[in-house]
């Protein structure tokens, strides 16, 4: 075996060591348990130096009479005595400890508002077996779950936008939020000015490395009294970077339009998105515009733009620990004050 490979097996029993976890304990010093391993070898080492003096030649009877006595009953267990107490005091050189390891972050990653249309547009069934807002709620919490330590909040528009949820780290409560996504919850029509203004004051002021906005629509701008164009340059200048969706298919879609006997009535017509203004806000802001025309397509957006937007999150871990080396310390000294004791007492030689 050469110098390096020997290193490295050592290096394979330190690993090893560091990750031993004995009923809840684990070590601060692992490496003293190497210690440990000669003791067997010492046991043999003193049962065989037992033997050779219980046969060593005296050239006079009367000194073996007035010299000491030993009691064999009691000589057997003094190399025991000696393992426990090495034992004991490597062990608690070892210094193993219990407790509960907890970590702190202390930055608050990217800040993300989801901004979805519910506009009655979004029932069209162009994504079968699904329609628009079933396949987007599914997509948006796929994305939600696939986020750690950034803050996300929900931002619903259609002739009007509301605030859902506001920034959190609550994840059970934006995907709650995002199950409740219903249609005709406001006012009909695509107001995508108001939505971005809605979710860039959010946005604004909020303690994040980056701020984001992603906007899922499916139509063009009729609502609102703000024009998008504005709230995409006032967003950049806030530093918020937006991504927008356009979802639908091309061409002709079944779209609802109005209720019949059984339910919605739905026709065949004409998608409408507005790719060029959506285009426009995601360069104004850095962001970039992406066109999910299938549900394929949509998760496949949101993965990309889930990759596009990490940052490393620093953190600092904060352990406090029962330090439990007293216990094998006491049994360490107990056994070698008794083995001690007992050399003293039945006369025998260390």
């Amino acid at each position: 075996m050469t110098a390096t490979d020997s290193l490295g097996l050592g290096a394979w029993w330190l690993d090893r060591i560091s990750a031993f976890n004995l009923f809840g304990l684990n070590f601060a010093h692992p490496e003293a348990l190497l210690l440990l391993a000669p003791l067997p070898l010492w046991i043999w080492w003193q049962r065989r130096r037992a033997a050779q003096l219980r046969t060593i030649p005296f050239s006079r009877a009367r000194v073996l009479a007035t010299g000491p006595r030993p009691s064999l009953r009691w000589v057997k267990w003094l190399p025991w005595l000696r393992v426990a107490a090495l034992a004991g005091l490597i062990v608690a050189v070892a210094q193993p400890r219990s407790g509960a390891r907890a970590e702190r972050v202390n930055s608050h990653g990217i800040d993300i508002a989801l901004t979805v249309d519910i506009s009655s547009s979004m029932l069209a069934e162009d994504f079968q077996p699904q329609n628009r807002m079933e396949v987007a709620r599914e997509k948006l919490k796929r994305f939600v779950l696939s986020r750690t330590t950034d803050r996300i909040g929900l931002v619903a528009f259609s002739g009007e936008a509301l605030t859902q949820v506001p920034l959190t780290t609550d994840y059970p409560v934006v995907l709650a939020a995002i199950d409740n996504l219903q249609i005709g919850q406001l006012e009909d029509g695509t107001a995508i000015g108001t939505a971005i203004a809605t979710a860039a004051n959010r946005l604004r002021n909020s303690p994040g490395r980056s701020r984001v906005m992603v906007l899922l629509t499916d139509g063009e701008n009729n609502r609102g009294a703000i024009d998008p164009r504005t709230a995409a340059q006032a967003a950049g200048a806030f530093g918020i970077r937006i991504y927008t969706i356009g979802v639908g298919s091309e061409g002709m879609a079944p779209v609802p339009v109005g209720r019949g006997l059984f339910g919605l009535r739905y026709e065949n017509r004409p998608v409408k998105i507005d790719e060029p203004l959506l285009t426009e806000i995601a360069n104004t802001t850095g962001g970039r515009y992406f066109r999910a025309k299938d549900a394929a397509a949509l998760q496949a957006i949101y993965e990309q733009i889930d990759r596009l937007e990490r940052t490393a999150v620093e953190a600092k871990a904060f352990i406090r620990y029962t330090e439990r080396f007293r216990w094998p310390l006491l049994l360490g000294v107990f056994a070698l004050l008794a083995e001690l004791g007992l050399r003293a007492k039945r006369g025998v030689l260390p």
